[in-house]
């Protein structure tokens, strides 16, 4: 396996991440305490999840236009890689959670059980389960063309159903989770400086690390598809 620079940065980055999000100081908040440190996981997963959904959709475009099985290979690679970082975010995010937001005196948030009753929470489970729609649908066609194309199709379908599922239906409903107005780890006011320096490098960290494991999937799937294909002839 050759270490490409990109793939460095991606050690060097989550390396940076992991030791300065243990030591850089934080801002002192008496809900958040130390807990705030998981900003670096959970909200950085989610972040590298919706770019390698990105790079999955686009190449489902492409195969829909060439009709190239590489495409299809990228996407569903992609998709995936993605949707292990969405799984890992919203693990997270439920664990933080149960720390920051259970309030004995508050009846409606008192419980690990209530804390998962909470419209972020079930937007983001409604999105990881259409994503998890998405790789049973392909388990189910044994037609490689047709299995790339409604997986194309469904992909585009699944894509579209993010936004409204994570980004629009939860902020019109209560929430307990931050950036009802906007997203706070891209508002200056809302995050500390000395995070950013750790956050912004931590995005693109996860983010080249989840390409490395989708670019290591398809070559994977590649040399399978080539071994099939001689079996054939």
């Amino acid at each position: 396996m050759r270490l490409t620079w990109w793939k460095i940065t991606a050690i060097v980055l989550l390396a940076y991440a992991v030791i300065g999000g243990l030591l850089l100081p934080v801002p002192e908040l008496t809900q958040l305490g130390e807990t705030i440190r998981n900003l670096y996981y959970h909200v950085c997963m989610w972040f590298a999840m919706m770019i390698l959904f990105s790079i999955s959709i686009a190449q489902s475009i492409k195969y829909l236009r060439t009709g190239l099985i590489e495409h299809d290979i990228k996407a569903s690679s992609y998709a995936g890689v993605g949707t292990y970082l969405g799984i890992l975010g919203y693990a997270t995010g439920a664990i933080w959670a149960s720390f920051t937001w259970a309030d004995p005196n508050n009846p409606a948030f008192a419980s690990f059980g209530s804390i998962m009753r909470e419209p972020k929470l079930i937007g983001a489970a409604i999105a990881l389960l259409i994503y998890g729609a998405y790789f049973i649908l392909r388990s189910s066609i044994t037609d490689m063309d047709q299995r790339a194309r409604v997986s194309a199709v469904y992909n585009i379908f699944a894509y579209a159903m993010l936004f409204p599922s994570i980004w629009i239906i939860p902020r019109l409903l209560p929430s307990l989770h931050p950036g009802q107005e906007g997203n706070p780890a891209l508002n200056f006011n809302d995050i500390d400086a000395r995070m950013r320096m750790v956050f912004y490098p931590a995005v693109i960290g996860w983010t080249l690390l989840g390409a490395w494991i989708a670019t290591l999937n398809i070559r994977h799937k590649i040399l399978l598809e080539q071994k099939w294909f001689a079996h054939e002839k």
